[in-house]
């Protein structure tokens, strides 16, 4: 990757795209995911969850088996219909792969 640096009061800063960003500060497992997913990600584009599970190809029923949920719950949670409680979206972040900041 090629990254742009600049001086500003005689430091050298580097100049990173917002993706790349976002996966640097969210931790390595961001990295697994493909540069639409952080893109979507940091535009808020999606519910995250929605995005991640997507992105690492996995349907709803796949997720929910794995996080140990009910497939309507995790529908409810990625349409924002429930916020989903901190046991369930600590579950679904294992599955997930990912931070449970990520998610809220």
């Amino acid at each position: 990757m090629n990254y742009d640096i600049i001086h500003i009061a005689g430091k050298p800063h580097v100049l990173v795209p917002v993706h790349d960003y976002t996966a640097l500060k969210n931790g390595d497992n961001n990295r697994q995911l493909p540069e639409n997913a952080l893109e979507a990600l940091s535009l808020k584009t999606d519910n995250p969850i929605k995005i991640i599970r997507k992105a690492r190809g996995l349907t709803q029923k796949d997720l929910a088996k794995a996080s140990g949920i009910s497939r309507p719950y995790l529908t409810e949670i990625e349409t924002g219909k429930k916020d989903g409680s901190i046991r369930a979206l600590k579950s679904l972040a294992e599955a997930l792969n990912v931070s449970l900041e990520m998610l809220v």
